[in-house]
């Protein structure tokens, strides 16, 4: 499914920061239809879609890059929506995502595994559980979902620990590669003329009438003005689509619709070899906290146990914790005891963003120029590009005037980061034409010197090595950066120049 393709062009390393730069700042100097506030899956997928019409279009982050925030880290699972709440938004959304995100990983590259999901019942309760469940999923549009008996769970999953008394299949459910959606969607946008400014967190934002002359604010056509540490941005229309800081960023424009409660998600990762044990997601039956404790494989070979849910108040706090491991090791040793056996690669948290609403929160306030799209939970990956096109109409509804763009470029073609699929280092064509795919740099996940060398010649470099390792899997192996870590060190220096470079 998934091809590598080196970037197209010769570009100079410094090229590139200086043409950022330049871009940056003329940035300041013209009023866009629309800014979007927030560069992760989510405000990425909209600023694509809005981009993809006559509009003029701003993307901002607060953070270095695209999808560092709660996009980053999650489940990374391609919902087909058999168990959101039948009739909402996010049902409707979640279920036309599945369909679209499908559509664009395909055209794309990003990879995907269908590997299906089991629902286990554990208790009677449980088993009672899972014909609403199958009814739920029909509500939902969704009419795949069977239910099995216990010797049918264990034929699908034998390494489950005993005691499982039936189930529910789930078999479109999928796997994706998170980190490739968001860089695709960010990278699509780019290429379609938004303006994308990152390290420019929304400090204020001031509407200015129209006709009054401040602002390049014309007759009849206000606009808002967002404050950042960097520059000022002007737009007509402004999109909240920032995550854990939405309800903070609503409370900029005067409302108090909704409160975000951080939620630490902590997961542990089993080396590949565990990846037998675990051919397809395994869910608990879900409660009112949420889908509880999975087991699921990644799209890079692993294995992975969690998530945790524990509300915070720190929205930066995403240190993994003894309790919460302690936690995660007492599930396992129920759900597949054999796990355990297995090493553990690495460990790591996320936010979600939890709120005080049942529904994705998608509402224009007209008369200030501005959509809150908030309340998106753990769905909101697969949702991205139906959310995109509902925030579209939405404007569209409001008042915001576009027309299709016929002189749209080709979407990109993403590097392949999954396990399943041809990677640079085993395609002995690529490497024909070009040596550097063939000299494996981080060895734990197969990383080539082309890959990293590819990755800051892309349109949209990494900042550090956290988005080194987002674009190539560098350093996230199990010895995590041990035997590795000096040479890409050297690589991000030379801001992917080739070893020899990094060594002068």
């Amino acid at each position: 499914m998934t091809e590598h393709s080196p970037p197209t062009g010769p570009v100079a390393r410094g090229e590139v920061t200086e043409q950022a730069d330049e871009r940056t700042q003329s940035a300041y100097d013209k009023v866009y239809d629309v800014a979007v506030i927030g560069a992760g899956v989510v405000g990425s997928a909209i600023a694509r879609d809005l981009s993809g019409h006559d509009l003029s279009v701003v993307l901002l982050d607060a953070r270095d890059d695209v999808g560092d925030g709660t996009s980053k880290a999650n489940t990374a699972i391609l919902h087909t929506g058999f168990d959101a709440k039948p009739g909402t938004l996010e049902s409707r959304l979640v279920r036309r995502g599945y369909e679209l995100l499908s559509a664009y990983a395909d055209e794309t590259g990003i990879p995907v595994e269908r590997t299906g999901a089991l629902l286990v019942a554990w208790t009677q309760e449980e088993l009672d559980a899972l014909p609403g469940l199958r009814d739920k999923a029909v509500a939902n549009g969704y009419e795949h979902c069977e239910p099995v008996t216990a010797d049918e769970v264990y034929r699908q999953v034998p390494a489950l620990g005993p005691g499982a008394l039936g189930g529910l299949t789930v078999p479109d459910e999928s796997i994706i590669c998170t980190w490739t959606t968001t860089l695709a969607l960010a990278t699509d946008a780019t290429a379609r003329g938004t303006t994308l400014l990152l390290g420019h967190r929304v400090a204020g934002a001031r509407r200015v009438a129209g006709g009054s002359g401040e602002e390049g604010a014309g007759p009849g056509e206000d606009v808002t003005v967002l404050a950042t540490p960097r520059g000022r941005v002007t737009a007509r229309w402004v999109v909240n689509a920032a995550g854990l800081g939405a309800d903070v960023l609503d409370g900029l424009f005067g409302h108090e619709r909704f409160t975000v409660t951080p939620r630490r998600g902590e997961l542990l990762v089993y080396d590949k070899l565990a990846r037998p044990l675990a051919d397809r997601i395994v869910l608990p039956v879900p409660s009112s906290r949420g889908k509880g404790v999975l087991i699921s494989p990644t799209i890079y070979g692993n294995v992975m146990l969690g998530p945790t849910a524990e509300d915070l108040t720190d929205r930066g706090d995403t240190g993994t914790s003894e309790s919460g491991f302690a936690f995660l090791l007492d599930k396992g040793a129920r759900l597949m005891p054999t796990l355990l056996e297995e090493e553990v690669t690495a460990s790591y948290a996320g936010l979600r963003a939890a709120v005080d609403h049942g529904d994705y929160l998608i509402e224009p306030s007209v008369d200030q120029g501005y959509l809150l799209v908030g309340g998106i939970r753990s769905t909101g990956l697969t949702a991205s590009l139906a959310i995109a096109e509902h925030v579209r109409g939405v404007l569209a509804e409001a008042g915001l005037k576009a027309a299709v763009r016929l002189d749209l470029p080709e979407p990109p073609r993403m590097p392949n980061l999954g396990e399943a699929f041809l990677r640079p280092y085993e395609d002995g064509a690529l490497i024909a034409q070009d040596s550097a795919y063939g000299r494996v740099v981080c060895f734990c996940e197969r990383v080539t010197e082309g890959e990293i060398r590819d990755a800051y010649l892309s349109p949209l470099p990494p900042a550090g090595l956290d988005g080194l390792r987002r674009r190539t899997r560098a350093t996230n192996g199990r010895c995590q950066g041990f035997y590795c870590g000096a040479r890409v060190d050297a690589l991000v220096a030379t801001k992917g120049g080739t070893c020899q470079e990094a060594a002068e």
